[in-house]
Protein backbone atom coordinates (compact mmCIF):
# COMPACT_ATOMS: atom_id res chain seq x y z
CA UNK A 1 0.00 0.00 0.00
CA UNK A 2 1.24 3.44 -0.86
CA UNK A 3 1.97 5.47 2.32
CA UNK A 4 -0.63 8.08 3.19
CA UNK A 5 0.59 11.67 3.28
CA UNK A 6 -2.40 13.50 4.79
CA UNK A 7 -0.71 15.37 7.64
CA UNK A 8 -1.24 12.70 10.29
CA UNK A 9 1.38 10.29 11.57
CA UNK A 10 0.76 6.55 11.42
CA UNK A 11 0.26 6.61 15.20
CA UNK A 12 -2.33 9.42 14.96
CA UNK A 13 -4.21 7.63 12.18
CA UNK A 14 -4.12 4.34 14.10
CA UNK A 15 -5.52 6.04 17.21
CA UNK A 16 -8.36 7.56 15.20
CA UNK A 17 -9.06 4.26 13.43
CA UNK A 18 -9.35 2.52 16.80
CA UNK A 19 -11.89 5.10 17.99
CA UNK A 20 -13.83 4.85 14.74
CA UNK A 21 -13.95 1.06 15.01
CA UNK A 22 -15.46 1.44 18.49
CA UNK A 23 -18.07 3.83 17.05
CA UNK A 24 -18.71 1.45 14.16
CA UNK A 25 -19.22 -1.41 16.61
CA UNK A 26 -21.68 0.53 18.74
CA UNK A 27 -23.60 1.66 15.66
CA UNK A 28 -23.80 -1.88 14.33
CA UNK A 29 -24.97 -3.28 17.66
CA UNK A 30 -27.56 -0.50 17.94
CA UNK A 31 -28.91 -1.15 14.45
CA UNK A 32 -29.33 -4.84 15.30
CA UNK A 33 -31.18 -3.99 18.54
CA UNK A 34 -33.32 -1.36 16.80
CA UNK A 35 -34.32 -3.82 14.06
CA UNK A 36 -35.11 -6.51 16.64
CA UNK A 37 -37.35 -4.13 18.58
CA UNK A 38 -38.93 -2.96 15.27
CA UNK A 39 -39.92 -6.56 14.62
CA UNK A 40 -41.07 -7.40 18.17
CA UNK A 41 -42.91 -4.30 19.39
CA UNK A 42 -46.59 -4.70 20.32
CA UNK A 43 -49.17 -2.50 21.96
CA UNK A 44 -50.95 0.79 21.35
CA UNK A 45 -47.81 2.55 20.11
CA UNK A 46 -46.94 -0.23 17.65
CA UNK A 47 -47.39 1.78 14.47
CA UNK A 48 -45.56 4.86 15.71
CA UNK A 49 -42.63 2.92 17.15
CA UNK A 50 -42.46 0.56 14.19
CA UNK A 51 -42.14 3.57 11.86
CA UNK A 52 -39.67 5.58 13.92
CA UNK A 53 -37.43 2.54 14.41
CA UNK A 54 -37.43 1.87 10.68
CA UNK A 55 -36.32 5.46 10.07
CA UNK A 56 -33.69 5.16 12.77
CA UNK A 57 -32.20 1.87 11.61
CA UNK A 58 -32.04 3.18 8.05
CA UNK A 59 -30.10 6.24 9.31
CA UNK A 60 -27.86 4.01 11.43
CA UNK A 61 -27.13 1.88 8.36
CA UNK A 62 -26.03 4.98 6.46
CA UNK A 63 -23.86 6.00 9.43
CA UNK A 64 -22.28 2.54 9.56
CA UNK A 65 -21.26 2.81 5.92
CA UNK A 66 -19.89 6.33 6.43
CA UNK A 67 -17.85 5.26 9.48
CA UNK A 68 -16.43 2.26 7.63
CA UNK A 69 -15.51 4.44 4.66
CA UNK A 70 -13.83 6.98 6.98
CA UNK A 71 -11.76 4.14 8.44
CA UNK A 72 -10.72 3.06 4.94
CA UNK A 73 -9.90 6.66 3.94
CA UNK A 74 -7.48 6.77 6.89
CA UNK A 75 -5.80 3.57 5.72
CA UNK A 76 -7.45 1.22 8.18
CA UNK A 77 -9.85 -1.68 8.00
CA UNK A 78 -13.26 -1.66 9.65
CA UNK A 79 -14.33 -4.39 12.03
CA UNK A 80 -16.74 -6.64 10.16
CA UNK A 81 -17.81 -9.45 12.47
CA UNK A 82 -20.33 -9.67 15.30
CA UNK A 83 -17.57 -11.07 17.52
CA UNK A 84 -15.48 -8.00 16.75
CA UNK A 85 -18.40 -5.61 17.26
CA UNK A 86 -19.27 -7.17 20.64
CA UNK A 87 -15.64 -7.00 21.74
CA UNK A 88 -15.03 -3.37 20.67
CA UNK A 89 -18.45 -1.88 21.39
CA UNK A 90 -19.99 -0.57 24.59
CA UNK A 91 -23.59 -1.47 23.64
CA UNK A 92 -24.86 -4.71 25.15
CA UNK A 93 -27.15 -7.19 23.45
CA UNK A 94 -30.72 -7.58 24.64
CA UNK A 95 -30.79 -11.36 24.27
CA UNK A 96 -33.18 -13.80 25.84
CA UNK A 97 -36.25 -11.65 26.42
CA UNK A 98 -38.66 -9.34 24.69
CA UNK A 99 -39.13 -6.14 26.71
CA UNK A 100 -42.35 -4.14 26.77
CA UNK A 101 -42.63 -1.31 24.24
CA UNK A 102 -41.82 1.25 26.95
CA UNK A 103 -38.78 -0.76 28.08
CA UNK A 104 -37.63 -1.10 24.46
CA UNK A 105 -37.74 2.67 24.07
CA UNK A 106 -35.93 3.21 27.38
CA UNK A 107 -33.19 0.73 26.39
CA UNK A 108 -32.68 2.45 23.04
CA UNK A 109 -32.56 5.87 24.73
CA UNK A 110 -29.88 4.51 27.08
CA UNK A 111 -27.93 3.14 24.11
CA UNK A 112 -28.11 6.39 22.14
CA UNK A 113 -27.01 8.30 25.24
CA UNK A 114 -24.08 5.90 25.74
CA UNK A 115 -23.02 6.49 22.15
CA UNK A 116 -23.36 10.26 22.62
CA UNK A 117 -21.06 10.13 25.67
CA UNK A 118 -18.56 8.00 23.74
CA UNK A 119 -18.67 10.34 20.74
CA UNK A 120 -18.04 13.39 22.94
CA UNK A 121 -14.90 11.72 24.26
CA UNK A 122 -13.85 10.59 20.76
CA UNK A 123 -14.39 14.08 19.32
CA UNK A 124 -12.11 15.56 21.98
CA UNK A 125 -9.45 12.87 21.48
CA UNK A 126 -9.53 13.19 17.69
CA UNK A 127 -9.07 16.96 17.90
CA UNK A 128 -6.69 17.27 20.85
CA UNK A 129 -4.72 14.02 21.00
CA UNK A 130 -4.64 12.98 17.34
CA UNK A 131 -4.98 16.43 15.65
CA UNK A 132 -7.59 15.10 13.21
CA UNK A 133 -10.14 17.90 12.96
CA UNK A 134 -11.83 16.24 9.98
CA UNK A 135 -12.75 13.15 11.98
CA UNK A 136 -13.74 15.30 14.97
CA UNK A 137 -16.14 17.18 12.68
CA UNK A 138 -17.43 13.92 11.19
CA UNK A 139 -18.10 12.52 14.67
CA UNK A 140 -19.85 15.73 15.72
CA UNK A 141 -22.38 15.18 12.94
CA UNK A 142 -22.95 11.60 14.10
CA UNK A 143 -23.38 12.77 17.68
CA UNK A 144 -26.00 15.31 16.68
CA UNK A 145 -27.96 12.55 14.93
CA UNK A 146 -27.89 10.39 18.07
CA UNK A 147 -28.99 13.37 20.18
CA UNK A 148 -32.02 13.82 17.94
CA UNK A 149 -32.81 10.09 17.95
CA UNK A 150 -32.61 9.96 21.76
CA UNK A 151 -34.86 13.03 22.05
CA UNK A 152 -37.44 11.50 19.70
CA UNK A 153 -37.49 8.25 21.67
CA UNK A 154 -37.51 10.02 25.03
CA UNK A 155 -40.73 11.77 23.98
CA UNK A 156 -42.48 8.38 23.83
CA UNK A 157 -41.80 7.52 27.45
CA UNK A 158 -41.82 10.92 29.10
CA UNK A 159 -44.28 10.76 31.99
CA UNK A 160 -44.62 6.95 31.80
CA UNK A 161 -41.72 6.08 34.05
CA UNK A 162 -42.59 4.87 37.54
CA UNK A 163 -41.41 6.39 40.80
CA UNK A 164 -38.97 4.29 42.90
CA UNK A 165 -41.96 3.09 44.99
CA UNK A 166 -43.72 1.83 41.83
CA UNK A 167 -46.32 4.62 41.68
CA UNK A 168 -47.03 6.78 38.65
CA UNK A 169 -45.23 10.14 38.63
CA UNK A 170 -47.18 13.34 39.15
CA UNK A 171 -48.61 14.88 36.01
CA UNK A 172 -46.03 17.07 34.37
CA UNK A 173 -46.90 20.73 34.47
CA UNK A 174 -46.28 22.88 31.43
CA UNK A 175 -43.74 25.60 32.25
CA UNK A 176 -45.12 29.15 32.34
CA UNK A 177 -44.88 30.85 28.96
CA UNK A 178 -44.82 27.64 26.92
Amino acid sequence: MRPLNIGLTDEQRQGVIELLNQDLSDSYLLVVKTKKFHWDVVGPQFRSLHQIWEEQYEQLTENIDAIAERIRALGGYPIGTMEGFLKAGSIKEQAGNIPTATDMVALLVDNHEQIIRNLREHIDRCAEEFHDQGTADFLTGLMEGHEEAAWMLRSFIEGEELQPDGSQPETRKTPVGV
